[in-house]
């Protein structure tokens, strides 16, 4: 497949509310693919389409949460494709933590999210899905949804810091 460019700070592209999905063909399926392959090339745990310079409403994200036990193995990565995504619960618990960006190389934010959402979208193949989400993956959902409606965590974020080590990667989206 196809590694894609990502549209970085400060494209206006990025500001952009993206536009519905109102039909999912084969051509879909290869730009989902693609993103995936662009997702972990960099490393990230999700994209949204307007990263990729794409004006649609299409979210994907692929994400390991970490076991409670430290001696356990991580296991797999859970995949998700969301399209035209819409939080239709959030938590009233909010949580902080840090944040970074595949188009906003170089920095990191403490954001402010919704300690859990619940997510109505479609799937890749057009099916209704919906995700109850908590911790890391609401905060995942949260921010890549926002890109949908032409957000960066940069405005929401109360305290932005230079990234300065590959550490910091876990911070990526």
């Amino acid at each position: 497949m196809a590694l894609l460019d990502i549209v970085t700070f400060p494209d206006p592209f990025l500001r952009l509310k993206a536009k519905p999905v109102k039909k999912i063909e084969k051509d879909m399926q290869v730009l989902i693919i693609d993103m995936f392959e662009t997702m972990r090339n960099e490393p990230g745990v999700g994209l949204a389409a307007p990263q990729i310079g794409q004006s649609i409403r299409l979210v994907v994200v692929e994400y390991a949460e970490e076991p409670e036990d430290e001696n356990a193995p991580t296991p797999e990565p859970k995949r998700y494709v969301l399209v035209n995504p819409e939080i239709v619960k959030r938590s009233e618990e909010t949580v902080e933590g840090m944040e970074g960006c595949l188009s906003v190389p170089g920095l990191i934010g403490n954001v402010e999210r919704n300690e859990s959402v619940t997510v109505k979208a479609l799937n890749r193949f057009g099916k209704p899905q919906k995700i109850k989400a908590n911790g890391w993956m609401a905060r995942i959902f949260q921010h890549e949804i926002d890109h949908l409606d032409g957000i960066l965590y940069i405005d929401r974020a109360t305290d932005i810091y230079e990234s300065i080590s590959e550490e910091n990667s876990e911070y990526i989206e």
